[in-house]
């Protein structure tokens, strides 16, 4: 997987990380002990730093920039903290820790090619942590299977869309952050400036207003989602947004794990 960045993951095993997170996260509480939980999150990404190097655990990066590529286009991701060389621990001034904070250090675990990271959060009324593991490695996450069963063809914009995505999960493999794939896709397809319009919906002859969507070509949308289950829903959703956009069809990719279901909708 093309990836840029100045530090390459050391393996860390499982008891040395043990052993590491515990006293980062006593430091993550002192932290907020010390500061309280209203500052913002540089403020006690800075000070948790601090706390870690003069304990000598060993290089602490801050802000460590991660570049993902393919071809010619790239998205560049900071870490907040790197421990050791290996543990990533995303920071969060958050209400409370949700799925999709785990789901954003997941992907930069994958990206990166490490094992270990801990989403920390301080704004909750004790400091909240969650463990993220990374147990597929780039070898695993290349080992998809192509769906075409429901897909129809219908022109070369969709045959490009088709290779493309294909050889993104070729070079990236499944298991990232579907919207990376829907950014390099919304690239290579045309660009933001042509791609993402403002449809005009309406029912019953009555203006809606404009909703903003990815067209593959004036007629035909396209979407990328990561259902485990519930596409019979999305289906029924998808049927009434083009009943009232007047588009033709969705192109819709589905990526459930190791299974990559290329869906027209309708066909």
């Amino acid at each position: 997987m093309p990836v840029s960045c100045t530090i390459r993951p050391r393996p860390m095993p499982q008891e040395e990380f043990t052993r590491l997170d515990y006293l980062v996260t006593q430091f993550a509480f002192e932290s907020q002990n010390s500061l309280g939980r209203l500052c913002d999150e540089t403020i006690y990404e800075n000070d948790l730093a601090a706390r870690i190097s003069a304990a000598g655990l060993g290089p602490v990066q801050q802000q460590l920039p991660l570049i993902l590529s393919h071809r010619d286009f790239t998205k560049t991701y900071y870490l907040d903290l790197v421990v050791a060389e290996s543990a990533v621990y995303e920071l969060k001034t958050a209400i409370r820790l949700i799925n999709e904070h785990e789901t954003q250090l997941l992907n930069y675990m994958f990206i990166w090619g490490t094992q270990h990271g801990k989403l920390i959060n301080f704004r909750s009324p004790r400091v909240e942590c969650r463990f993220v593991n990374a147990q597929l490695s780039l070898e695993m996450r290349r080992r998809f299977k192509v769906h075409l069963e429901k897909w129809c063809e219908r022109d070369g914009a969709s045959e490009r869309l088709r290779t493309t995505f294909v050889a993104l999960l070729e070079d990236w493999g499944a298991f990232l952050d579907f919207a990376v794939y829907l950014e390099a896709l919304t690239h290579f397809v045309g660009g933001e400036h042509n791609v993402i319009r403002m449809v005009p919906l309406a029912r019953d002859g009555i203006s809606l207003g404009n909703q903003r969507l990815h067209l593959l070509t004036p007629d035909t949308g396209f979407c990328i989602t990561a259902l485990t289950n519930g596409t019979a829903q999305y289906e029924q959703h998808l049927s009434s947004l083009l009943r009232h956009s007047g588009l033709r069809c969705f192109q819709w990719i589905n990526l459930d794990h190791h299974d990559v279901h290329f869906v027209t909708w309708p066909k």
